[in-house]
């Protein structure tokens, strides 16, 4: 029996663009976008600026001679004169506030440089060579088993106190933790399709690292990096602090404290301000760290 087949006229009629099916895409603004998508890198950002450049121009934003005595002025209050007060030698605290930023960013910056650009080499050996590994990872975990703080005073006792001397104290103490995160990142991208085509491709180990295993611990390395500037700051603070640090001639946020613990319940600015500016560049970097981290990961749909 033949079968009767229908033929709507409809299914005939030319098919609609598909611009009009789809939703209008709306183009992203730019600069604004960022800031309501990322608001914790833009205030990081502006908060750090903020800081590097009150230590760039600080003898032009009001600033004394930090190291300037003066005894008929000690202990004096917060005034017009002196912002922040005068500390038990009659000197400024808002121009030693001020030029201890130098010191404090100095430190963060130089030991977040040096203990990436390390730990990506000892991780980067680590990784592709493997009879290196296991014995550059035993001395990396013994390092990381002592805390940075006491790994960072042992290594100042035996050496005098300086800004470089802090540096490479607490780059010996931070470098291990990047060599560990890039170690396990060359161990996940050594098993990627596009790695073992290059391999059978017949490129070489430096060309293989440089063009496909390097950028692809970039993200990664910037957020750690903004994590150890973070703490070297903290942990320069306490070292100052404690007297193992930067000379007591230098003014940096931990020497204003640990000058400043002897009169605490007397004149306690003297201490508040550095622990202020101390805590504010400490929260800039850690926001900034979060934002960065929050932005460079493809999981995250607003880091798009």
């Amino acid at each position: 029996m033949a079968r009767t087949v229908t033929i709507d006229p409809a299914s005939l009629a030319v098919q609609k663009p598909l611009k009009d099916i789809l939703p209008e895409v709306k183009p992203r603004p730019g600069f604004t976008g960022f800031v309501l998508r990322h608001p914790t890198i833009v205030i990081g950002i502006a908060l750090l600026a903020v800081m590097i450049l009150l230590a760039i121009f600080a003898p032009y934003v009001g600033t004394q001679d930090p190291a300037q005595l003066s005894t008929s002025k000690r202990m004096a209050s917060p005034s017009a004169q002196f912002w922040f007060g005068t500390d038990m030698f009659g000197r400024d605290v808002y121009s030693r506030v001020i030029y201890g930023a130098r010191v404090s960013l100095l430190v963060g910056l130089s030991v977040a440089i040096l203990s990436t650009a390390v730990g990506l080499l000892i991780g980067l050996v680590s990784g592709f060579i493997r009879p290196l590994d296991a014995i550059l990872m035993r001395i990396m975990d013994g390092v990381m088993s002592i805390p940075s703080i006491l790994l960072a005073i042992a290594l100042m006792a035996l050496t005098r106190g300086s800004v470089g001397n802090v540096i490479i104290a607490i780059t010996v103490a931070e470098f291990p933790r990047v060599a560990r995160l890039v170690r396990g990142l060359v161990l996940g991208l050594r098993e990627q399709p596009f790695i073992e085509a290059a391999i059978a491709a017949g490129s070489a180990t430096w060309k293989l690292i440089y063009r496909h295993v390097l950028p692809n611990t970039v993200a990664p390395l910037i957020v750690q990096a903004t994590y150890i500037c973070a703490a070297a700051m903290i942990v320069e603070a306490v070292l100052s602090f404690i007297g193992a640090g930067t000379p007591p001639t230098t003014p940096s946020w931990g020497n204003i404290m640990s000058e400043g613990r002897a009169i605490w319940q007397i004149k306690f600015t003297v201490v508040l301000f550095p622990a202020i500016f101390l805590s504010i560049t400490v929260l800039a970097v850690n926001l900034l760290g979060d934002g960065l981290r929050d932005a460079l990961d493809p999981r995250n749909p607003s880091g798009q």
